[in-house]
């Protein structure tokens, strides 16, 4: 018997953070499976791209503690 998305949805939101965390990388994976070297690709392109929009002086840097500070305040 096959269970409505709803009712799936249901039940997985009373699961563990953890446990969400696990089934929606799971169903992200079963969407689109990448493999290591593809996600090692990816971050290694966007983190060279972050970095020369750094150097070029496309974006500032921020101390470490204001970033952190900025987040926690979004967060409230």
């Amino acid at each position: 018997m096959s269970l409505p998305v709803e009712k799936i949805a249901e039940l997985a939101l009373a699961l563990s953070s953890d446990a969400r965390a696990l089934l929606a990388d799971r169903l992200v994976e079963s969407l689109d499976p990448l493999t290591d070297d593809d996600i090692r690709a990816a971050w290694i392109d966007e983190s060279r791209a972050r970095l020369d929009a750094l150097r070029s002086g496309e974006v500032q840097a921020i101390p470490r503690d204001e970033a952190l500070a900025r987040i926690r305040t979004r967060l409230k």
